[in-house]
């Protein structure tokens, strides 16, 4: 192995929200058209923000901020954290927890399938709503845990990885405003020491409330003009705003083998701090600066000549931006010049501090992929303390094709220096052109599936999905596919369709022409196996060339039988164009028909179970029930392919025989048929088979016609199930005595009962004589099946006979039939079926394992739309008391719209409104409240939940141990019990709660008396 390639990481997921972008496309095209994000804000929405009216008239306030949009919601629903919890959370935790699990969608992983460690590394900036908001509402911080812990930075990675379950190391990283490119670092290490094999690495910073402007005094590093405009003449200070960032991370060597998306690959990275070799604490460096550049290009083993693109610190500031340009000249020592581009992405979205490298990070990994250098904004002449006609850098302020030399990757270094002198620096690489080489897609038939909590989400899914097909119809369908499988969580609402074209799944959502369900709950699989008479050439031939696990499984059953029916089964199955009709005629011969059906079922079966379909159960019809048998494990495969063929060579050596079908009931069928004939088969109520001779099956047909019943001639060689089976029956039973029969793992339909067979019967040979001789009881077996529980009836094997006599019994109703191939007379493809198939499955709520399914294929997993959160504003607001009721009413009315005096107008009236309504209910209510009222109150003031049953859980509502702690505390203060954390765990409930404090007091007259007494003491405080 090389030993340099083993120590890149690569950059396989991203995920963005700053100024003016909430994703990473729209923060691409903004720094492609080089958009400036900052925001010069109006007097009235500084007057909205709580601005005094002297600040707008001083000219040292500067009127410019960089917000993320929608920063005050969050889907804590999706989450499962109660409101009340929310509400006190720093909004930067809510972000960051958004952020997580979408850059993990974005890489195309479900962590809840991940076998691997995932670890998380990130920071913040501090929290600003605990200081602005929060602070105000209590007394004493250091009491209340629960807010400490909804706001310090130290939780902000943990309680990510606590709440989507990633077991690798989770730590926070605090260096100032290279915190976000110090994590990646961290990551990468963690990564090249096995400490992880994914790792999420960020930062983020959102200070409240963000539409305000800053005060610029002399000196300040703070710009006077509300620009960041680096390394120009008139760079005079930087902008600071907010942002998030977070990427994916991968050994490289793993995202190859996985094949993940690779965005861009770190070839190396470095930290380190400046010490006190500098004027000040806060100071920059030239020596640390160039040291933690040098010792990243020393580990990446790349030669400083061959970077052709530096994504800077750059701050804007005028003592800044010139140490920074003489570190970089001397890391470069080189005397080539203007070689190199330099910028940076505040000149488009300010300063985000904590998660300012890992914009840069982001803004040069899309430029890598994409090939194109982003101008750099405002920049007009160069900063005459900066000398860039003898250095290797040049600033581009125009969109520009990044050129290298031939053979040459294209590679890029980012810095971000923090204050306080935490330096951090990553040297990236363009991706590879090609991965490792692999096959192409086995069938250009896909099924796409998409899922959600709700069904509003899965309305917002499926129109985002829409318009990414859409916008890029020259995407791989199969990679679309692939990532949708493999790296999204199943949820509740799912759809699907199986498409073969990006066009046909364009029109199939436009039209909306998807399966959609519902999903209540698992229902267990039960196989079909069907019986003679199905087959036909070519059954499942695109499954044995595209699926290896059913190849492999009726190869081995093709040359286990060439021994005993000295035929090849595959070229009689899937006979050459020439030789159809010899085929369809030895397929026809019951000798042939048997063995190839049992391994057509069984190889189906097995390929089915290799990807995590399992039957519960199972039902065979005649020479169906030794596919049962042998997956249920009461035969080997080697005994059952013996016993099959042996089989069907003894009765390929009787007289012929014929078979007819009849719409008539058992009883009814008996009384109008001749002794000598038999009742073969009983399918459902109305329709039975009667087998024998020649002769009496045509006299019996002419006797049926003339009573206008309905009957149907089989196309089979012998009477089955008959009287005519006899003479071989003591033939087959010296083969059955042959062969070692076992209990089965995997219950099963008896043909002989129509119930489930029992141990006796499975391993006797008797059963199996008698097996071959009488009647085949389907129709009860179904009824079995049917009236146990509720169940996936799945054919496996040929059509849909066995499906269409299922869909008929009078114990069928809201369960599902599935067919597996398709009928002999469906135009459908084999593939199409088979997804068909597993669709249906995946929407009633079975989870394939499409990894297996798609191994040795070449999908890969790329970046599709991330789950639709529905967010919802929770958020305090100590000036004015608004509540969600009143921001869900006017939606329309943001922080950022023109009707910012009538949003003013409408708060007031509203806090006015709210206030009347409370004094009205308080002071003029004469009610009084009992116990279960009281205890209600508290659930539902410590959760923030309205309108809680008695009997719902508090653990379930989003309730956890400090939460408790709260309920616990008024409980006790109110009732005077003596309730404990224990306590609660057991009785989690209103109702639950309830019960206790009575037996505590055991009296309810006593409880309630002091719930009157409680109420009364309010009433008199309020009065």
């Amino acid at each position: 192995m090389d030993n340099n390639k083993s120590l890149d990481i690569a950059i396989v997921g991203m995920n963005l929200r700053v100024p003016g972008s909430s994703n990473t496309q729209d923060f691409w095209r903004n720094l492609k058209n080089g958009t400036n994000s900052l925001r010069t804000l109006t007097d009235d929405e500084l007057i909205l923000a709580g601005e005094p009216d002297k600040f707008l008239e001083n000219p040292n306030y500067i009127k410019v901020a960089g917000a993320v949009d929608n920063a005050d919601k969050f889907a804590a629903d999706f989450f499962d954290i109660n409101p009340s919890e929310a509400i006190m959370m720093d909004p930067q935790h809510r972000l960051f927890l958004e952020s997580v699990w979408e850059v993990l969608e974005d890489g195309g992983y479900d962590v809840s399938k991940y076998s691997g460690l995932v670890g998380v590394y990130a920071g913040s900036s501090m929290s600003s709503y605990l200081l602005n908001y929060l602070i105000k509402d209590f007394d004493r911080l250091d009491k209340d845990l629960l807010r400490i812990i909804a706001n310090d930075k130290d939780f902000i990675s943990t309680r990510a990885s606590y709440k989507l379950n990633l077991k690798g190391p989770s730590m926070n990283v605090q260096t100032a405003c290279s915190t976000s490119l110090v994590a990646i670092h961290q990551a990468s290490q963690s990564l090249l020491n096995y400490e992880c094999d994914m790792s999420v690495a960020g930062g983020i910073s959102i200070s409240f409330p963000q539409n305000i402007g800053y005060f610029c005094e002399d000196g300040s590093i703070l710009s006077p003009d509300g620009r960041c405009s680096i390394f120009s003449s008139d760079s005079n200070g930087t902008v600071f705003s907010s942002g998030i960032g977070v990427v994916l991370l991968k050994r490289m060597d793993d995202a190859i083998k996985d094949r993940d998306q690779i965005y861009a690959v770190i070839k190396g990275s470095a930290i380190n701090n400046d010490g006190n070799s500098k004027v000040s604490y806060t100071a920059p460096s030239v020596q640390g600066q160039a040291e933690v550049i040098i010792e990243a290009q020393a580990i990446s083993d790349i030669d400083p000549n061959d970077i052709t693109y530096i994504e800077a610190h750059g701050t804007g500031t005028k003592i800044g931006d010139p140490i920074e340009f003489e570190a970089l000249k001397k890391a470069f020592k080189t005397n080539k010049k203007k070689y190199c581009a330099i910028g940076s992405a505040k000149s488009n979205i300010g300063h985000l501090d904590a998660a300012a490298g890992v914009a840069g990070l982001i803004k040069t990994a899309l430029a890598l992929k994409h090939k194109v250098i982003p101008p750099t904004v405002h920049f007009k002449e160069p900063n005459p303390n900066i000398d860039f006609e003898n250095s290797p850098f040049y600033v581009n302020t125009e969109l520009e094709k990044w050129k290298t030399d031939p053979g040459v990757p294209r590679r890029a270094g980012v810095s971000s220096f923090g204050m306080g002198g935490t330096n951090a620096h990553v040297v990236l690489e363009e991706a590879p052109e090609k991965y490792e080489e692999t096959s192409p897609p086995k069938t250009s038939w896909q099924l796409i599936q998409w899922s959600t909590k709700t069904e509003t989400a899965l309305e917002m899914a499926t129109e985002n999905l829409e318009e990414y097909l859409k916008s890029n119809r020259n995407q791989s369908l199969a990679n679309i596919a692939f990532t949708l499988q493999v790296g999204r969580e199943n949820f509740k609402y799912r759809r699907y369709a199986v498409v073969s074209n990006i066009e046909d799944a364009v029109k199939a959502i436009e039209n909306r022409k998807f399966i959609s369900s519902h999903n209540e709950g698992v229902l267990p699989v039960t196989f079909m196996f069907p019986g003679q008479g199905t087959q036909y050439i070519n059954m499942s031939k695109e499954i044995y060339e595209t699926e290896d696990e059913f190849k492999e499984q009726l190869d081995y059953c093709a040359e286990q039988l060439k021994t005993l029916i000295d035929v090849d089964i595959r070229e009689i199955i899937f006979p050459s164009s020439d030789q159809d009709d010899k085929a369809k005629d030895l397929l026809s011969q019951t000798y042939v028909t048997q063995p190839a059906l049992f391994a057509i079922e069984y190889s189906l079966a097995k390929m089915l179970m290799n990807i995590g379909v399992n039957p519960g159960s199972m039902i065979g019809h005649s020479i169906g029930e030794y596919a049962a048998a042998c997956i249920s494990g009461v035969l080997s495969l080697d005994d059952a392919l013996r016993i099959v063929s042996n089989r069907g060579r003894l009765i390929q050596s009787l007289p012929k025989g014929k078979m007819l079908a009849v719409m008539l009931d058992e009883k009814k069928l008996r009384s109008v048929i001749e002794d000598q004939l038999s009742i073969a088969v009983i399918n459902n109520d109305n329709q039975c088979v009667v087998s024998g001779e020649l002769q009496q099956i045509d006299r019996l047909e002419e006797k049926l016609r003339g009573m206008e019943i309905v009957t149907q001639r089989l196309e089979t060689s012998h009477a089955f199930h008959s009287y005519m089976m006899e003479p071989i029956l003591e033939d087959f039973r010296q083969v059955l005595k042959t062969v070692q029969f076992h209990t089965p793992s995997i219950p099963f339909i008896s043909n002989l009962t129509g119930t489930w067979i029992t141990d006796s019967e499975a391993m006797s040979a008797d059963y199996w004589v008698q097996h071959l001789r009488e009647t085949v009881r389907f129709a009860g077996g179904i009824g079995t099946i049917l009236e146990s529980s509720p169940c996936i009836m799945m054919e496996v094997g040929p059509g849909h006979t066995l499906s269409n006599f299922v869909n008929l019994h009078p114990s069928f109703e809201k369960q599902k039939t599935i067919t597996c191939l398709r009928h002999s007379k469906d135009p459908k493809s084999d593939n199409q079926t088979l997804l068909q198939a597993l669709g249906e499955l995946w929407l009633s709520g079975h989870d394939i394992n499409w990894d297996i399914y798609h191994k040795n294929e070449g999908c890969r997993r790329i970046s599709l739309p991330t789950y639709p959160f529905e967010r919802k504003r929770y958020w305090i607001n100590n000036k004015n008391q608004l509540n969600d009721k009143f921001f869900n009413e006017n939606e329309g009315l943001s922080e950022t719209s023109g009707n910012t005096l009538q949003r003013v107008n409408l708060e007031k009236d509203f806090i006015f409104t709210r206030e009347k309504e409370r004094t009205e209910k308080t002071v003029g209510s004469n009610h009084s409240s009992t116990s279960i009222e009281i205890i209600t109150s508290i659930f539902e003031e410590i959760l923030g939940v309205q309108d809680i049953g008695i009997n719902d859980n508090f653990f379930t509502l989003g309730g956890h141990s400090l939460l408790a702690t709260k309920i616990i505390s008024k409980l006790r203060d109110i009732f005077k019990c003596n309730i404990n954390i224990e306590t609660l765990f057991h009785n989690a409930t209103i109702e639950g709660c309830h019960q206790f404090i009575v037996e505590y007091w055991e009296s309810e007259d006593t409880v309630e008396e002091i719930a009157q007494t409680y109420q009364k003491l309010i009433n008199d405080e309020e009065l």
